[in-house]
């Protein structure tokens, strides 16, 4: 499986650590950037362009991270089609993927130890979408996304 990671300057060591432990399991592994460490560097363009080639390569999966993961998810979630989720440990992971089909994870590199933010990032690649009522979801917020359109409210 393909993973792009993309950081600002506050998450630019745990990228490079999750690149390389990524590779190390068998991940083909895509570093968007940045490349070196510059502490003017700002999150939107590299979570942007991470989000956008995961939703341009079918099956990929994204990994954002800045020193908290909330602007990170926030610029992620801009790209048409992308889902980008805040994990901030492994069942939240989890249920990213299960329920949501989350395609990134955003995490703060500021908020956990290392062996911590791998499990959290191991957890979301290895979880499977399950699919049922929760693709019915998806598809709603995929009909607005494309149309505009506000879903109906369910009558009482």
């Amino acid at each position: 499986m393909r993973v792009y990671l993309g950081s600002d300057h506050a998450g630019f060591e745990l990228k490079s650590h999750l690149v390389k432990k990524l590779a190390d399991r068998g991940y083909e592994t895509i570093d968007v950037g940045p490349a070196t460490y510059d502490p003017s560097d700002d999150y939107p363009p590299f979570c942007i362009h991470a989000a956008w080639q995961v939703v341009a390569d079918q099956g990929s999966l994204g990994v954002v991270i800045g020193g908290s993961g909330n602007g990170e998810q926030i610029a992620a979630n801009k790209v048409p089609g992308a889902r980008a989720a805040l994990v901030w440990n492994a069942h939240v992971a989890r249920l990213a993927r299960r329920h949501n089909n989350a395609l990134l994870a955003a995490i703060g590199a500021r908020l956990h130890a290392l062996t911590e933010a791998e499990l959290i990032v191991d957890t979301f690649l290895s979880t499977e979408f399950e699919g049922g009522r929760h693709q019915r979801r998806l598809d709603q917020l995929a009909h607005y996304e494309t149309s505009g359109e506000l879903p109906p409210l369910r009558a009482d």
